[in-house]
């Protein structure tokens, strides 16, 4: 098995991050410094990420979170100021999130220990929608609709979304499939609309609901396979 996907089935997060720790040198195999690409063997092979012994996850979880402003999508706290999602989650399982909300962004977010199913809801050729409710400071306008519709350029390039809805005067709908960082508030800024909230309330086929700002609740197999699920448009 690869380590990297090792890593991410143990709960250490998604395969892309476990590529970032193999590459700064925090996991060794054996005593050795790591590198991306290695075979373990679990029954065998000693793997240590900081110090610790990793094992394979015995049983997968995923919880949704109505993630409230000012909490980081991470599990660990680096410069950004801010409490970490993870802290509103104690069921003495190594979480870590599925893609990420910036501070000031709220609603649905999960937490897994499942490497796998994080790299199916986030890699952008699995393109699991992702649905959120945008106010702004001022009205929508019919033109601001048809750019976003039309694609935004941005510094890493064009930006669609895959469907745009007026919702109200001061109130957008945008679907996405891919998972670039603060997307949603930089193709808004580049047209000259401001980002006052912003609300995650579908991921694949599951939604938000009623659940509240700063509650989590634990996801059943049906529910997860949603989350997998193409949405009709």
């Amino acid at each position: 098995m690869r380590l990297q996907k090792f890593l991410a089935s143990a709960g250490v997060g998604s395969r892309r991050y476990c590529e970032e720790l193999i590459e700064s040198g925090q996991v060794r195999v054996n005593g050795a410094v790591a590198h991306v690409g290695q075979s373990v063997d679990p029954d065998k092979d000693i793997v240590l990420f900081r110090g610790r012994r990793v094992s394979p996850a015995k049983e997968r979880v995923v919880i949704m979170v109505n993630k409230p402003t000012g909490y980081l999508s991470a599990c660990f706290r680096g410069k950004e100021e801010g409490w970490l999602i993870t802290e509103l989650v104690d069921i003495g399982v190594r979480l870590f999130p599925v893609g990420r909300l910036d501070r000031e962004s709220e609603g649905l977010l999960l937490l897994t220990n499942d490497g796998e199913l994080a790299l199916r809801l986030t890699h952008p050729r699995y393109e699991v929608e992702k649905e959120y409710e945008v106010e702004l400071d001022k009205a929508a306008t019919p033109e601001l609709v048809s750019q976003l519709r039309a694609g935004v350029t941005l510094e890493d390039g064009l930006a669609r979304p895959a469907r745009v809805d007026r919702v109200s005067s001061m109130k957008l709908r945008l679907v996405l499939t891919e998972g670039r960082k603060r997307e949603v508030r930089r193709m808004l800024a580049a047209l000259g609309y401001p980002t006052m909230r912003l609300r995650r309330v579908r991921l694949g086929g599951l939604k938000l609901g009623n659940l509240r700002a700063g509650q989590w609740r634990m996801l059943g197999e049906d529910e997860v396979a949603r989350l997998l699920t193409p949405v009709a448009c």
